[in-house]
């Protein structure tokens, strides 16, 4: 069989290894099982075929309508950012083509991965049962979360948001939930700020008590992006 460009310009497992040692290990990504997840799983499976070429750069990957294969330092960052252990239940808000959530079901976490586009469920329905069957994948409305598998232990929100969605806070556990994200801030014109912040929330008794991690620059989920007040 013929191979294709990319085949032949690209040794994927090479790219791996220098995403981990170059982009990983020296920005702060110390969880080992992280670090070995990343560098077996083949990233360029959860991209279409003609963006594969891009999957191990240290940039999100575009995927049209908003979304993005998330940069790798910043996904590698926040699954570890939420210490995840074998037993617990995991949900990925905004799973996309299911990559993040396959990281981190390789930590241990029996995942549930929650998407509503039907282009990204359509590269997850491919990818997931072959190297990832442990992941549960879910359709629905990113808003709704996944309340049949609550309480969660960990809701991961593979993007950023101005605001954490009511439902992810009433379905996590209220003894060791963790939420994490990134959330997004608007400057005084409205606009969404280019840097914005990975966090991890834990109920606590006065709600959702938010702790800073590191800074970022994700995209913003579009379905989670509230619409605009009206002013008068």
């Amino acid at each position: 069989m013929e191979q294709t460009v990319t085949e032949q310009k690209i040794d994927f497992a090479a790219a791996r290894t220098h995403m981990v040692e170059s982009q990983l290990r020296p920005n702060r990504v110390h969880d080992p099982r992280v670090l070995a997840a990343m560098k077996s799983l083949p990233r360029e499976r959860f991209l279409p075929e003609a963006l594969a070429a891009f999957a191990y750069i240290d940039e999100d990957v575009p995927l049209g309508h908003g979304r993005v294969l998330t940069e790798p330092l910043v996904l590698a960052r926040l699954v570890q950012l939420a210490e995840p252990r074998p037993g617990e239940r995991a949900l990925v808000v905004g799973a996309g083509t299911g990559y993040g959530a396959a990281v981190l079901a390789a930590c241990g976490p029996a995942v549930t991965a929650l998407e509503e586009d039907e282009r990204l469920l359509a590269i997850a329905r491919a990818a997931l049962p072959a190297l990832a069957p442990a992941v549960t994948l879910a359709e629905g409305k990113l808003a709704a979360g996944w309340p049949a598998g609550a309480p969660w232990h960990i809701v991961l929100i593979e993007g950023a948001v101005l605001q954490i969605p009511s439902a992810a806070i009433e379905q996590l556990s209220r003894e060791s939930g963790r939420i994490v994200t990134v959330l997004a801030e608007r400057d005084a014109a409205g606009r969404p700020v280019a840097v914005s912040r990975a966090v991890i929330g834990r109920p606590s008794l006065g709600g959702l008590a938010i702790q800073n991690a590191f800074d970022c620059a994700t995209p913003m989920l579009p379905s989670l992006v509230p619409p605009p007040a009206f002013t008068f």
